[in-house]
């Protein structure tokens, strides 16, 4: 599977010198947040793959005039193919607005994910804004990494951290590093094309929850015999 990861700043090879050729592999395209909403849309339709998104500090418009046609993992977990996204966007609480919150704040989020994390036996992709905090964050408030964001990965372990945020310009920047708990953490900024293996995360209706399964398999039963209801065709016979 080939995953685009964007965040922060527009790539005008991807938007203003458009080349189809750019997304024409991509399986998925996510978002770790502060970008224009209308990027988002432009790339959702010329790349006709899906596009989860989590939002950003510089995001607030997005509570009225959400990417359309996008998919908001915000508090939620969106299984694609089998790959589990977890997202939990925002950065630390600098002023008041949408999308910023305290150490506390970002800990009751986490706190009200438990159960749905256990009905899908866990997450395989962390896709935030900010970072874990002593994993590319920076020092000042604004950009300071939360904490609760460790307490997750050493808990869960899932395959892979996706974060925005920090700019490749701001000096400390850290595109990819491994969290003690062995997650991969990837800064997002601009673009970057990820690869993720078959053995990454497991089969779609395979993820050791008996509840999910169970429904995942229904869902994938009905989309063999009656595909016209999810926009596809029947080849059987």
């Amino acid at each position: 599977m080939k995953v685009l990861l964007i965040a922060d700043e527009e790539n005008k090879v991807l938007y203003e010198h458009y080349d189809p050729e750019k997304l024409r592999e991509v399986d998925l395209i996510l978002s770790a947040g502060d970008l224009d909403a209308r990027y988002l849309e432009f790339l959702v339709t010329m790349g006709h793959a899906p596009l989860v998104y989590v939002p950003g500090n510089h995001d607030s418009y997005y509570v009225d005039h959400p990417p359309m046609g996008c998919d908001c993992a915000d508090d939620r977990i969106i299984d694609f193919r089998g790959l589990r996204i977890l997202g939990l966007g925002g950065s630390m609480k600098y002023k008041e607005g949408p999308y910023l919150y305290t150490e506390r704040e970002m800990e009751k989020r986490i706190e009200r994910l438990r159960r749905t994390i256990m009905l899908y036996n866990g997450f395989d992709i962390l896709l935030t804004h900010s970072p874990a905090k002593g994993y590319g964050d920076l020092e000042d408030l604004p950009h300071q990494g939360f904490q609760c964001f460790n307490d997750l990965l050493m808990r869960y372990k899932p395959k892979y951290m996706i974060h925005g945020h920090v700019h490749g310009n701001y000096g400390k920047f850290k595109r990819v590093q491994v969290h003690p708990s062995g997650t991969v953490i990837i800064n997002a900024f601009d673009k970057y094309d990820l690869n993720i293996k078959k053995d990454d995360h497991p089969e779609e209706g395979k993820t050791g929850s008996l509840l999910y399964d169970l429904y995942k398999n229904v869902s994938m039963g009905r989309r063999k015999y009656y595909p016209q209801l999810h926009g596809e065709e029947n080849d059987d016979k």
